[in-house]
């Protein structure tokens, strides 16, 4: 900005409004217009084009899409979603609404994964008498920082971002996300936002949200805030963890229950079962890109193996602490965590996928896994064949494989849904083959 146009943005600019859409990419695209005119968009959308699906992280569209240049769509918003930030300086207000992509009709796309999370929510009512209760905590780290070196999690390490930490606290606060903590994290210049729990589809619309908002207020600074899972390849890696737990009809948690492992009730257990059988599949839309494999190794604190533990950082679903201080509920704190997730990711689609494969243990009944409280790594072949630990894929092409083997989790798709995401991987495989774990991870940094 200039500085002519400086301190006259507010006054002299028309506010725009854009309806949005995070795809399978894991990138939040939309068309934007006056805000001023909003009644009549929040009634009719603004168009959108099927092949937009296929865009990979680096928009080049995957020829093989099943549209090509044919068809129509609308981003339909949804009016409770709405983010609006007036509070940063010198730029004109942030102002944009989640929305599903539907049909000219009005009926939900079969390709929209935010429609697709709010089928499965559905699902859960209706076949399991459940509600979702989620929250979604990110990492990110700032790129273009320049300054001094500062220790791991210190006071230090968050000051020297001043005022970086509570300009975006505000503006979390003003677009409705209620975040909970900013804390500088064990990675070089890497933070992580975490949010109070709520539903799952404001949790995921929350998701994207926090991601838009902090790449802004960090642009503010002449920094890139970059959630990609790897900035560097001797580096941390940047996870998204997705917080579950769950309610029956009326309101009453049923996630908890003192007498049981890990305290986690029929239901959870059952829950726990199902993502664990189905992991090796789920990776390929939790974990979706080349880079994200560079980070699920052993060893990391991410998730490389499929177990459930109790407090266990190696664990990809972990049973998460609850605070034991006098007048605490823990039936109300009790949540699992799923670990093999980040943002390159739709936070919507990553959701939606862990909540199928939990909803197929709970409908099978199946039986609760055995806890793994430290480094799954660490058993024996023997014993991990006993215990059902596996080795999650070790690349975005093992995992697709992986996928396609699994007919369960490939049945929860449109045909076309499938086949664009295949072949948008597929396409991303092919853009990054050859490059250098430092040059991946400085590609996918830029747009991440």
């Amino acid at each position: 900005m200039t500085e002519t146009t400086k301190g006259k943005a507010h006054a002299d600019f028309t506010e725009l409004a854009t309806f949005v859409t995070t795809d399978i990419a894991g990138i939040t695209r939309g068309r934007s217009f006056a805000a001023k005119v909003i009644d009549d968009y929040l009634r009719k959308g603004v168009g959108w084009v099927p092949a937009n699906l296929a865009l990979t992280p680096f928009d080049q569209i995957a020829e093989a899409n099943p549209w090509g240049s044919a068809g129509d769509l609308r981003l339909m918003p949804d009016p409770k979603s709405q983010a609006r930030v007036t509070c940063l300086p010198d730029v004109t207000p942030l102002n944009f609404y989640h929305a599903d992509i539907t049909d000219l009709s009005g009926h939900p796309w079969d390709c929209c994964v935010r429609s697709f999370l709010k089928r499965t929510l559905d699902a859960f009512e209706r076949e399991a008498g459940l509600r979702v209760i989620a929250a979604v905590e990110q990492e990110f780290q700032l790129l273009g920082v320049g300054w001094p070196e500062a220790p791991s999690f210190s006071l230090r390490a968050q000051r020297r971002a001043d005022p970086f930490g509570p300009l975006l606290m505000r503006a979390l606060e003003e677009a409705g996300v209620e975040p909970e903590m900013f804390l500088p994290e064990y990675g070089k210049d890497q933070f992580e936002i975490t949010c109070r729990a709520t539903d799952a589809l404001t949790a995921a619309d929350r998701g994207a949200t926090i991601r838009v908002i902090a790449r802004e207020v960090a642009s503010l600074f002449g920094w890139q805030a970059s959630f990609a899972p790897k900035t560097s390849a001797n580096g941390v890696g940047n996870g998204v963890h997705l917080h579950v737990s769950f309610t029956d009809l009326e309101g009453n948690p049923v996630t908890f229950d003192a007498s049981r492992p890990g305290r986690l009730s029929e239901v959870a257990g059952s829950f726990a079962a199902g993502v664990i059988r189905h992991l090796p599949a789920l990776v390929a839309f939790t974990a979706p890109s080349v880079l994200s494999y560079m980070r699920l190794v052993p060893h990391h604190w991410s998730a490389a193996y499929t177990c459930l533990g109790e407090k266990n950082r190696e664990a990809t679903l972990r049973i998460c602490p609850t605070l034991d201080l006098p007048g605490s509920n823990p039936a109300r704190q009790f949540n699992m965590e799923y670990r093999a997730a980040d943002a390159c990711a739709s936070p919507h689609l990553s959701l939606a996928v862990l909540l199928k494969a939990g909803l197929e243990g709970i409908k099978a009944g199946l039986e609760q896994p055995p806890l793994i409280n430290s480094d799954p790594s660490g058993f024996s072949m023997e014993d991990q064949q006993r215990l059902g630990i596996r080795r999650l894929p070790s690349s975005l092409a093992g995992a697709l494989d992986t996928l396609a083997e699994d007919k369960t989790v490939t049945g929860w798709f449109a045909e076309d849904f499938l086949d664009c995401y295949v072949a948008m991987k597929r396409k991303e495989i092919e853009i990054v083959e050859g490059l250098s774990p430092d040059e991946l991870c400085a590609r996918y940094a830029t747009v991440y």
